[in-house]
């Protein structure tokens, strides 16, 4: 596998662990709602709800460790998980203060400040990956009759928790350095304020195609740098006495996202419509109506992104410039609202209590106001340049309108066939939207096949991974692709 491949394995299990977020923002938003000013002083049931929230965000670290290690083992097996989180209390725990104090010898006061930061989400992704690839190698190890009942599974928290010592006995002399290095990163682009929030939404959407945004959010979500956006705004309360969260400030690298998500990019929908050629607009109404919707409702942006993104890559980095714009504007407006799982109106809802959200309503004044925009640009561009949006397309490149079996078990295995049987597949994954697959020869996928019968989008990374845009179907889509026994027949198998 390629080092790009490889990161985009990482990207992917890194899906893992943020989707515990959403229930995390459920319930403290809840908690919020109820008890609006006291924030659980108030109310038995809102301090319930906000700490049960709270037990989330405040362990993301162990949670980035035992979801990576899920996520990046070969057979989502629970042992993997295990190890992950043997590994993180055993490196955590070597690098304690006063654990450093006691193995160097030194005066605790004399400890570097970068210890005190030990239990962060970066030392929980490297352990996570550590783990999976242990188990990945060694999952299947026998050892001799005496030590048979070790093997295999139960060998690999074994060998986690040693090479914890080693990752320890290695960042004991690194991880100042690295520290230092991650908060001077987060730290210049914190510095330049509004102007910096804009920046990293920017590179945020032009890093989606190739799924690395993931790296570059953690940096600015979570505590790999010092910002920590995220757990910070959903703690509302605890935050502000805690000192780790300010009004106006705490959320700006979410709140300008709300106006892309739920106006913006629908408005980009309904341009693409009207200048969609007239046979088409049924087939493609369907397709932005549904991913618009997402975007809107949810958050979830890509099966709208990739509709556009490679037919049309000058309107993509547009859609990028104008994500910078919307959370460079929020941000110096200091209008907040923040998120558990996307900016879309669910999490807008969930948020407008939390006392951190300042002004969020004028995220719908922007929103609406970057509607309109996203509109007459989409269109000026789309119709000045004649940009092959969807339904667009030249005659001898639209696809079918079929989208497959309304059974998931067909569509499967006719995306199975598209792609070139079993035998062409080495690896299936999933995450939220999309199909991660590594094919033993790329040229047997059938591109127009793929986009025939549903896919948003296909995406080529190196010589043999290939990314599937499916929207929300895709992890059943997968699920069902890996029951299709290796012998079966997909000859009688149907395609567009």
């Amino acid at each position: 596998m390629n080092i790009l491949g490889y990161f985009q394995k990482v990207g992917k299990a890194l899906m893992v662990p943020v989707a515990v977020l959403p229930a995390a923002a459920i319930l403290m938003g809840i908690g919020y709602w109820i008890d609006p000013n006291g924030w659980g002083a108030n109310s038995a049931l809102a301090a319930f709800l906000i700490k049960a929230g709270a037990a989330i965000i405040d362990n993301m670290s162990v949670l980035f460790a035992v979801g990576v290690a899920y996520g990046m083992s070969k057979d989502k097996d629970g042992a993997a998980a295990l190890s992950g989180f043997v590994g993180f209390l055993v490196v955590t725990t070597l690098l304690a203060p006063g654990a450093v104090a006691q193995i160097q010898g030194i005066d605790p006061s004399a400890v570097p400040a970068a210890f005190g930061k030990i239990n962060n989400q970066f030392v929980g992704i490297l352990v996570g990956i550590v783990s999976a690839e242990l188990y990945n190698r060694f999952s299947s190890v026998e050892l001799h009759k005496a030590l048979a009942f070790f093997s295999g599974k139960r060998l690999v928290p074994i060998l986690t928790s040693v090479a914890g010592i080693v990752i320890a006995g290695i960042l004991m002399f690194v991880w100042p350095s690295i520290y230092g290095g991650l908060v001077h990163f987060g730290e210049s682009i914190q510095g330049m304020g509004s102007v910096g929030a804009g920046i990293y939404a920017f590179f945020n959407r032009l890093l989606i195609p190739v799924g690395l945004h993931h790296a570059l959010n953690s940096v600015f979500w979570f505590d790999v740098a010092g910002i920590n956006d995220i757990p910070n705004f959903l703690g509302g309360a605890k935050s502000i006495a805690e000192g780790t969260a300010t009004p106006g400030i705490t959320g700006m690298y979410q709140a300008g996202f709300f106006p892309i998500m739920m106006f913006g990019l629908p408005g980009a929908a309904l341009a693409m419509y009207h200048t969609a050629k007239a046979k088409n607009k049924e087939r493609v109404a369907s397709l932005l109506l549904a991913a618009g919707f997402a975007s809107f409702f949810t958050g979830v942006t890509e099966p709208l992104e990739f509709a556009f993104m490679f037919l049309a890559p000058v309107l993509y980095v547009i859609h990028a410039a104008l994500a910078g714009l919307s959370v460079y504007i929020a941000a110096s407006m200091q209008w907040i609202a923040g998120f558990g799982f996307s900016a879309g109106l669910v999490d807008m809802f969930l948020s407008s209590r939390n006392p951190l959200a300042v002004q969020w309503y004028m995220l719908i004044v922007q929103g609406i106001a970057f509607f309109f925009i996203y509109y007459f640009v989409f269109r000026f561009a789309i119709v000045k340049f004649n940009l092959k949006t969807p339904g667009r397309e030249d005659d001898e490149e639209e696809t079918s309108s079929v989208a497959g079996s309304a059974e998931t078990g067909e569509l499967a295995k006719q995306y199975l066939k598209a792609l070139g049987g079993h035998g062409n597949l080495e690896n299936i994954d999933a995450c939220i939207t999309r199909l991660r697959l590594t094919l033993k020869d790329s040229s047997l996928a059938n591109e127009k096949t793929l986009k025939a019968l549903g896919a948003m989008g296909v995406v080529k990374l190196g010589s043999n991974n290939l990314q599937v845009i499916l929207g929300p179907l895709a992890e059943i889509v997968a699920g069902e692709m890996k029951k299709i026994p290796a012998s079966e027949d997909l000859s009688s198998v149907k395609l567009p």
